[in-house]
């Protein structure tokens, strides 16, 4: 019988990579705002809400909250342009053959991102009906490096954490799941040390049989 009922993935770094997207919208609005940001600053948000990044890039500068919004705001709206970029070949290697693979042996696919522009995103991607459950920024109050996303998305998939495979590209979710009780699988990231298994090349080095060989030798 399978140990696993479920595999709940990241969004951004798992099922697509719109890092450069963000970099750009974040670093458009910082130029505006002669707020210094960078390449490297950029990688300290991954995995973060858009409320946590821009906090994050302040780093401590006081500024009023309806300021605040306003360049998030802008920063979305900047990003949502560049979406128009995005289409299916941008699904990473290796996503499909394994979402497919995954559901035709009965596992229940979720995706838990912090991004609010998530649904649109894998609409875009034409992979959005291959999903059981989708968590987003609007999900949940508390973001990453919290459990609540992947904790929600399992409830509505109806399986506990100990039944679920967690996929993360970031620190912050690995974190989260780790804190949740699910099993990790890093992606396309060196520094996800605490995650049970690292898998560089990402979906594209691994069958869902293989990471359920995994869990049996770890678990």
């Amino acid at each position: 019988m399978n140990p696993i009922e479920a595999f709940i993935f990241d969004l951004d770094g798992v099922i697509t990579d719109t890092a450069e997207l963000h970099y750009q919208s974040w670093q458009r609005w910082a130029d505006e705002e002669h707020i210094p940001f960078s390449r490297a600053a950029n990688e300290a948000l991954r995995g973060r809400s858009r409320k946590e990044s821009l906090e994050l890039i302040l780093a401590g500068r006081e500024v009023p909250e309806e300021i605040k919004q306003e360049w998030m705001d802008r920063k979305n709206n900047y990003y949502r342009e560049l979406l128009s970029q995005l289409s299916p070949k941008d699904v990473l290697p290796g996503v499909l053959v394994f979402l497919e693979r995954a559901r035709s042996t009965g596992i229940k696919l979720g995706l838990a991102s912090a991004s609010k522009n998530a649904r649109d995103v894998l609409k875009t991607l034409d992979v959005i009906d291959l999903f059981d459950a989708i968590g987003d920024g609007y999900s949940v109050v508390n973001a990453k490096p919290a459990p609540d996303l992947f904790v929600w998305v399992a409830g509505r998939l109806n399986v506990s954490p100990g039944e679920v495979v967690v996929f993360e590209d970031a620190e912050a979710g690995v974190e989260a799941a780790l804190n949740g009780g699910f099993f990790v699988v890093g992606c396309r990231n060196e520094n996800l040390t605490k995650a049970h298994v690292l898998a560089m090349e990402g979906l594209a080095e691994l069958t869902p049989e293989l990471v359920i060989e995994r869990w049996r030798q770890i678990s």
